[in-house]
């Protein structure tokens, strides 16, 4: 199919198409850089990007997250972030 060669997209508060791609980043981005002791929950993630102008659902979050195979929070609690790739 064609939409194999485009990506979803997501519109910020100011109405600016993003692609899934760089939210997926900015999720591994945040994640790689949480504190490893209270890793952040999904609906954390979600307030965050929201926070930036991203208007991204929690379950959208664990979408992007799983995707990435990048396990739950209570999951990445101790981890380093070798874990996280």
């Amino acid at each position: 199919e064609l939409r194999y060669f485009f990506s979803d997209s997501i519109t910020t508060d100011e109405g600016v198409e993003i692609s899934n791609r760089v939210i997926k980043t900015r999720i591994k981005d945040m994640i790689e850089a949480e504190d490893q002791k209270n890793p952040l929950s999904d609906d954390e993630i979600a307030r965050l990007l929201n926070a930036e102008g991203f208007n991204i659902a929690r379950r959208t979050v664990a979408k992007y997250r799983e995707a990435q195979q990048i396990p739950v929070a209570r999951l990445r609690r101790g981890m380093g972030n070798s874990q996280t790739t």
